[in-house]
């Protein structure tokens, strides 16, 4: 009877480019997948060598041979353990993401992801009897049939898939799939952590042999995971799996902004956050992911009232901060908004109102541009991808900051996050209040976002159907949204490229996300 192999997965964090860095952590973590653990086996994430996404740094030589030696150096100290450990590798068919089997001090296999039109040879090896296939999951690729073809009874997939919507149920499909078929048990490691745009929610997977799928591990967390694989009958026992307790897409959601803003804020030096706090959904909103991210103490809210700011908004901000617990500024914008009028007023004459408005946006913006060079706080700009869509923002002014997180957001979905964050029992995070008052951005008397867009309900289903699913503006018509409202807000997506250009990065959310999937050009003659 053949004994359960015990096979440990390091869901850990591995920042991109510290390379030497990351070498020295996984050194330490295969000592105690070995000690600490028993285990005969310890797969790391894809790419966790180099961290991921590396973009541009792969046409860098130095990085590409900083990455070689790390394998090496890491080969050279690997004892009394096999470990499968994600880096990048020049090929003769040039940089690939590759994965390296490590044991006894060498190198004894690298498995490498599939190029297009091209079929690499499977990558097995032989661990206590169990022979063993190796696949890298680039782009949602994996030569599962291959890898059984080839031998193997268990397949060990190393991933680096950044978190977008449905991301569980569609790794959940994958890997069943793919385990059913060629009754190949699979163990799939996914990397967990955020760069940039990219966040990456872990939730490794295990599948038995006959498509059983056990359930995913926690997503957005760093943990060990553990379970005895029986060669027999290619189950797997679970032992240590911190579980997934809520794969809403709520849950799910929020967790990937908070991790989206942690990671952004840590990994480039931010100790703390500030941002302005206008009583509207989005600023409280992004008030309550700065403090699940970095703390209340870390996170400063700043009102910036002018003539046109009502009590109401005052008072929602103030309810907010104080309920959070975080460090309440107040900087009235009006005496540098007249400032500037009054230097402004000899060049052109009588003002145009939204000159005015736009004054007061950057005013808003230049203080707390100010206040971020001052203390050295990460500024959090507060636009939804609704508005970042078409436009509905003043350059230099609201899209002022660092990072955005409600940049790939919807503003309906804005509201089901709020309503879903007050309902998780640590309290109201977002005042009712706020939730419940008609969207404005407070710039004139009595202004209304609807004044100025489609209600958000018409405009974000117009808009998802067109981003995320591509539809053109006949086809959108044809499913029942007015054709003027279609040819007006495809016309304000079309000439809006130029402002999403300037602005900050943000947490990618769908396939659609501005900057990090769609780039669109920003002049343009196409329509439809």
């Amino acid at each position: 009877m053949s004994r359960p192999l015990r096979i440990a997965l390091a869901q850990f964090d591995f920042p991109l480019g510290e390379v030497e860095g990351n070498a020295r952590r996984i050194a330490a973590l295969i000592t105690e997948a070995r000690d600490a653990h028993r285990a005969a086996l310890v797969v790391f994430p894809g790419l966790a060598l180099s961290g991921s996404p590396p973009l541009d740094l792969l046409s860098r030589p130095a990085f590409l041979a900083e990455c070689r030696r790390g394998i090496e150096t890491l080969a050279s100290q690997t004892r009394g353990i096999t470990a499968v450990v994600g880096w990048p590798c020049r090929t003769d068919a040039g940089v690939v993401t590759a994965a390296s089997v490590l044991r006894d001090g060498r190198i004894i296999a690298t498995a490498y992801a599939r190029q297009p039109g091209a079929a690499a040879p499977a990558c097995v090896f032989e661990l206590a009897g169990v022979t063993m296939g190796l696949a890298v999951e680039d782009r949602g690729d994996l030569e599962s049939d291959a890898i059984a073809a080839a031998g193997a009874t268990l397949g060990l997939v190393v991933a680096a898939e950044p978190f977008e919507h449905e991301a569980l149920a569609r790794d959940a499909e994958r890997l069943s799939a793919r385990a059913a078929s060629p009754r190949l048990a699979l163990a799939r490691c996914n990397a967990v952590g955020a760069q940039d745009a990219w966040i990456f929610h872990g939730a490794s997977r295990l599948a038995d042999a006959d498509g059983h799928l056990h359930p995913p591990a926690a997503a957005f967390r760093e943990a060990w995971l553990t379970a005895d694989f029986d060669p027999a009958n290619r189950r797997f026992a679970p032992l240590s799996w911190p579980a997934e307790g809520d794969a809403s897409r709520q849950s799910l959601t929020w967790r990937a902004l908070v991790a989206g803003t942690r990671g952004y804020a840590r990994k480039n030096g931010f100790g703390s956050i500030l941002l302005g706090l206008s009583g509207g959904l989005d600023s409280a909103l992004v008030l309550a992911i700065a403090v699940d991210a970095l703390g209340a103490e870390n996170t400063t809210a700043v009102r910036l009232p002018s003539r046109y700011t009502s009590a109401l908004s005052n008072d929602l901000a103030q309810e907010q901060a104080q309920a959070l617990g975080v460090r309440m500024l107040t900087l009235p914008i009006e005496a540098t908004v007249a400032s500037a009028l009054q230097t402004l007023s000899p060049a052109i004459g009588e003002v145009p109102g939204l000159v005015v408005e736009n004054l007061q946006s950057r005013a808003r913006g230049l203080l707390l541009m100010g206040l971020s060079n001052a203390t050295g706080a990460l500024l959090l700009a507060t636009g939804n991808k609704s508005e970042v869509a078409v436009g509905y923002c003043t350059l230099y002014g609201d899209t002022c900051g660092g990072y955005a997180p409600l940049k790939d957001l919807y503003k309906s979905a804005a509201f089901d996050l709020a309503r879903w964050r007050n309902a998780q029992g640590d309290g109201v995070r977002i005042p009712e209040g706020v939730i419940a008052r008609a969207p404005s951005a407070e710039l004139r008397e009595d202004q209304r976002d609807e004044d100025s867009l489609p209600p958000y309900a018409v405009l974000d289903a117009l808009l998802d159907q067109y981003l995320e699913h591509g539809r053109s503006a006949a086809q959108l018509i044809d499913s029942g949204f007015e054709p003027d409202t279609v040819q007006r807000v495809l016309r304000l997506v079309r000439i809006s490229e130029w402002k999403r250009a300037q602005g900050a990065p943000g947490p990618r959310l769908s396939r659609s996300a501005f900057g990090s999937v769609l780039n669109l050009p920003v002049t343009s003659g196409y329509t439809g």
